[in-house]
């Protein structure tokens, strides 16, 4: 672990390539602040308290850094995506996809709309994020934040524009839309993975998996319970028509039935996917092999068989039962399917870390610039938290700790020190923060080599 004194220096190092990408002096200059003030000890981490805290009497120049749109998140975003690929990218990697709500009161901060807000479990008025986080084991580093337009605001240019929307931002387009465009950044920087994880909320709509199947991905996301699939016994039939024309559409030889209907009579084992800070974490899991029905619709309406994947129950021990559709190979083993699917949940504690320890919720501005800002800044700030945590992993290979060493010193040589001391330091430090996040990286999680 870093010593308290030190860990600004590797901060400065570690930055340089991001300050690079900013440019401009001033922006250089107040992007270190910014984050240093996300480590902070302030109840919130908003402009106004971070100023205070590290640069009294130059609140103005701080939050015109944050809320002007004078630059933008795009040369800084591809870095912080091979960041987190140099990271904890690789075949054994997850690239999770989800959402995190945003708490608001009134109606002027944009995209704030009465939505459904995971955090509170039930609708709110929030802001939605959709999120991109490429973990491995337990680390996760966040890689894309993208603000969600509900219909209340793409349907109003004047509201948009005056919370500063892009023209090209405002166009109608659902949370998975905007998933699969990041996905495709993300392809397009080369980042690694093995499989890409959702909840049911991206997971039920075949456009999404049928965009990741195209795209030669493997994934493992939620269905719900009435998810209709068939049995990989059906077949597809041309029926003679005794009068009229001949039949155009295939008949499916069997009607479709639900996930839960389908696992009825499947037989259910108890696994052990990793071990949480109380013990081992279990479930009973069930697999088959189906084929979805989410091909063309035959007449009557009901969709035709489409390919054939896994279908995946989890029986929890609330009693709650979840459904999964996978397009893992069908020699997959039970175990490696339930350890992909629960592999998605260090996404959920990214999200969490990046609320409770860097106030990614604190944000109190109201315009898209300023969002964005902010939301990259505090993924630039857990990036860097999970870039000392790693080194300081045994487990994580001492090769690999050599390698993130002679980087840092490397970066440290030939460092300009312009932005490093804008301030004097308070001796608030991200060791705190870093403690929490710090516990030892298990690997209960087994993931295909």
């Amino acid at each position: 672990m870093l010593e308290v004194r030190s860990w600004e220096a590797a901060l400065d190092a570690w930055l340089e390539p991001f300050l690079d990408a900013l440019g401009h002096k001033a922006r250089r200059r107040w992007a270190p602040v910014y984050i240093r003030g996300l480590y902070g000890r302030t109840e919130r981490k908003s402009v106004q308290p971070i100023a205070a805290a590290l640069t009294p009497g130059d609140y103005d120049q701080l939050h015109n850094f944050i809320a002007s749109r004078s630059w933008d998140t795009a040369p800084l975003e591809p870095l912080l995506a091979r960041t987190a690929d140099q990271l904890v990218g690789g075949p054994d990697a997850i690239l999770a996809i989800d959402d995190t709500a945003v708490l608001k009161k009134g109606e002027h901060s944009v995209g704030v709309a009465a939505q459904y807000a995971g955090v509170v479990g039930k609708t709110a008025n929030c802001q939605v994020l959709v999120t991109l986080t490429l973990a491995r084991r337990e680390v996760p580093v966040p890689m894309v934040m993208r603000l969600f337009l509900p219909e209340e605001w793409t349907s109003k240019p004047d509201r948009c524009r005056r919370a500063q929307v892009p023209e090209a931002q405002q166009k109608p387009r659902t949370k998975p839309e905007l998933a699969i465009e990041e996905v495709d950044r993300v392809l397009a920087l080369g980042v690694r993975f093995g499989c890409v994880v959702a909840d049911a909320g991206y997971g039920h709509g075949a456009p999404f998996r049928h965009a990741l199947s195209q795209r030669g991905l493997a994934w493992a996301v939620g269905v719900t319970s009435t998810q209709a699939v068939y049995a990989t016994t059906v077949s597809l039939t041309w029926p003679v028509a005794t009068t009229g024309r001949p039949r155009k559409r295939a008949v499916a030889s069997e009607k479709p039935v639900t996930a839960q209907a389908m696992l009825k009579t499947a037989v259910w084992r108890r696994l052990t996917w990793r071990t949480g800070t109380k013990g081992p974490l279990t479930a009973h899991f069930a697999a088959v092999r189906v084929r979805v029905a989410d091909g063309p619709r035959q007449r009557g309406g009901t969709p035709l068989p489409g390919d054939e994947v896994w279908l995946v129950g989890e029986r929890r021990g609330s009693g709650e039962t979840k459904y999964y559709l996978s397009n893992l190979p069908p020699d997959t083993p039970l175990r490696t399917l339930a350890s992909w699917i629960k592999a998605r949940w260090v996404c959920e504690q990214g999200h969490q870390q990046m609320k409770e320890e860097l106030g990614l919720d604190h944000f109190e501005g109201r315009s898209w610039s300023g969002l964005h800002h902010h939301a990259l800044l505090v993924m630039i700030a857990l990036a860097f938290l999970q870039h000392l945590r790693l080194a300081a992993a045994p487990e994580w290979g001492k090769k690999a700790k050599a390698q993130q060493r002679t980087a840092a010193a490397t970066d440290a040589a030939r460092r300009a020190p312009s932005h490093s001391r804008a301030h004097p330091s308070d001796g608030t430090d991200p060791m705190s923060v870093l403690s929490v996040l710090a516990r030892s990286i298990q690997a209960g999680v087994e993931l295909p080599k």
